[in-house]
């Protein structure tokens, strides 16, 4: 339904969008992840027709956005950036002034209304005007209009930007069911709602894909994807660790906790090896009482840092390293 190939926007000297490629077919949730600046809502843009392109080309549909944009935008719902309305109309006239121009009348009109506002939550407020509305409600109108005409093609931006816990929770379902049937886009800085709402992400970087993977495969990026943390008793932390360092399956351990009471280590491994670390870590635990011990799956926060921070990942870890209580096999013996 989507599909963006070598998409590029420059302002001036500055290269916001740099050979942007990616597709998003029906029944997929697409998450758009970077950092302030990354290129998120420039891309978005372009990919509604809000903005031309430099480069590249953006189909929807079949439809070329540029050269053919009036059937291309007809697919299309758009939330775009801090949820822009008019604030002198009602709730109501709103969504109905959004259906209007969507070219709803009458019946079709009223119950492409009414769907919204049931689908919204937004019948407390529906004859408020907008200006009065709070940041949750008036985001909550703007994200009805969008789906009004029951686009095929959902472009959201930070769709749940402003509203509480609930309101969130709310939403995120609502992108689930409507992914479906249909090719959602979404940008966020929460990475909560990759778990929550998404079939792939693509992480973007400086105006470039650095990531594209469903969540579960991203995770596997992460230094802690197959890592083991356990809990031990019946040996100190330095004995525990020079047994797990000649371990084959062992790239290093850290000692988080020393206690009376036992060591807490994390062990990672030299690759995910599904399972294997843990194995021979049980099979290695002689004279030990091993009283905790789960697999890491990886954490998305790690790997977004890593991908668009590298430098100061790097910088810390070398810091961290030289300070910490680390046994590791040196790289000789790796």
């Amino acid at each position: 339904m989507i599909n963006v190939q070598n998409l590029a926007k420059s302002f001036g000297t500055k290269r916001a969008v740099d050979g942007v490629t990616f597709t998003v077919e029906r029944g997929e949730v697409l998450g758009f992840l970077g950092p302030n600046g990354a290129g998120k809502s420039t891309t978005m843009r372009m990919i509604t027709g809000f903005i031309p392109p430099t480069g590249g080309w953006v189909k929807v549909g079949g439809f070329d956005i540029v050269s053919d944009p009036i059937p291309a935008k007809r697919l299309i719902g758009y939330l775009p950036e801090n949820a822009p309305a008019y604030t002198d109309m009602t709730v109501q006239g709103f969504l109905k002034f959004a259906a209007e121009i969507r070219g709803l009348t009458g019946q079709a009109q009223a119950k492409a209304v009414s769907r919204v506002v049931d689908l919204c939550f937004l019948e407390p407020v529906l004859h408020q005007s907008v200006e009065t509305l709070s940041k949750g409600f008036r985001h909550r109108t703007c994200f009805a209009q969008s789906i009004i005409h029951d686009p095929d093609v959902l472009v959201l931006d930070e769709p749940t930007d402003g509203l509480d816990p609930n309101q969130k929770h709310e939403v995120r379902q609502l992108i689930r069911r409507m992914g479906e049937k249909k090719a959602i886009i979404f940008s966020t800085h929460i990475l909560e709602e990759v778990d929550a709402v998404c079939s792939r992400t693509i992480i973007i970087d400086r105006g470039r894909i650095v990531a594209n993977g469903t969540p579960a495969e991203l995770r596997q990026k992460s230094e802690w994807a197959g890592a083991v943390t356990l809990r031990v008793s019946g040996a100190t932390g330095t004995a525990i660790a020079q047994k797990l360092a000649s371990l084959s399956t062992v790239k290093r351990s850290t000692i988080l906790k020393e206690e009376a009471g036992g060591v807490t280590l994390r062990v990672f491994p030299k690759s995910n090896q599904n399972g294997a670390l843990a194995r021979s870590i049980a099979e290695a635990a002689q004279g030990w009482q091993i009283e905790e011990l789960h697999t890491e799956e990886g954490r998305l926060d790690e790997v977004f840092r890593s991908i668009t921070m590298p430098d100061t990942i790097t910088n810390t870890g070398a810091g961290q390293n030289s300070r910490r209580a680390d046994t590791a096999q040196s790289e000789e013996k790796q």
